[in-house]
């Protein structure tokens, strides 16, 4: 699992970035000492958890801590602080812990293996789903560009489905509400499949999309989704989830019930 430490003090962001890389849970570390550019870091790479500062001049870490929410709702949130005062407030945006400077390697292990006692990734699993909010898709955190919107829905339609079988004419049906599936509509929806093809090819994850016999279906044991790891149970992408799920596609809104009812359950 992967950690970002950001602190406006390089010499402490060097420490805790030493201290990570030394915590069975962690495999991976990153340091920052500007929350802007931990900012920017995430747009196009993926962690687990973030362990941030509180007071920064260019913004502080409670702020930063709500813009990384925004980005990854799943990610985990420990703020390291002189600061005893905003510990309300840290819990306020979802924090999994609070910890008073100077650091303690093994109070920090503590709450770094409870902040990800909730992720179950699997192992061999280097494609993400990101479905809380906007449908996104990572390869090894790496957000991946699609040549069609129409590519990028249909792909996340199939994610919806878990794993089941859709026909063409069913996937068609979602994706193009108001149309016939007549023949021209089919060609342009042929178009569609092999650019999404093509994507997931030029990534080298053209496995985890299976076509046979006119149907089309994800595999499921390929991709780490935080919607099913929330129906799993998954401390941290029930607490990750905000009430939003695909929010650019009509046909996720039933899905979106189906979340929000588990959570008022």
């Amino acid at each position: 699992m992967k950690a970002i430490c950001v602190d406006d003090e390089k010499l402490i962001t060097d420490y805790v970035v030493s201290l990570c890389r030394e915590l069975p849970p962690l495999t991976e570390a990153e340091g920052f000492t500007r929350a802007r550019d931990a900012l920017a870091w995430l747009k196009s790479n993926s962690a687990d958890l973030a362990l941030l500062d509180i007071d920064m001049p260019d913004m502080n870490g409670l702020a930063l801590a709500a813009e990384i929410k925004k980005l990854r709702p799943d990610m985990a949130v420990i703020f390291l602080t002189g600061f005893s005062e905003y510990a309300m407030k840290a819990f306020e945006v979802h924090a999994s812990g609070y910890l008073l400077k100077p650091v303690d390697k093994s109070r920090l292990a503590e709450e770094v293996v409870y902040a990800l006692s909730g992720k179950r990734q699997a192992p061999d699993t280097h494609v993400t789903a990101r479905t809380f909010g906007n449908f996104d898709l990572f390869v090894d955190g790496e957000l991946v560009t699609f040549r069609q919107a129409k590519c990028k829905e249909l792909l996340a339609y199939l994610i919806d489905r878990q794993g089941g079988s859709v026909t063409r004419a069913e996937a068609f049906a979602m994706l193009y509400e108001d149309r016939m599936y007549d023949r021209p509509m089919q060609k342009q929806f042929d178009v569609i499949i092999r650019s999404l093809r093509d994507t997931l090819e030029e990534y080298k994850i053209s496995e985890i999309m299976e076509m046979k016999r006119g149907t089309l279906r994800i595999v499921p044991e390929l991709i780490s989704c935080d919607a099913w790891r929330f129906c799993s149970g998954d401390t941290g992408a029930i607490n990750a989830y905000r009430g939003e799920y695909m929010s650019a596609y009509s046909w996720a809104e039933e899905t979106e019930s189906f979340l929000s009812r588990k959570i008022d359950y």
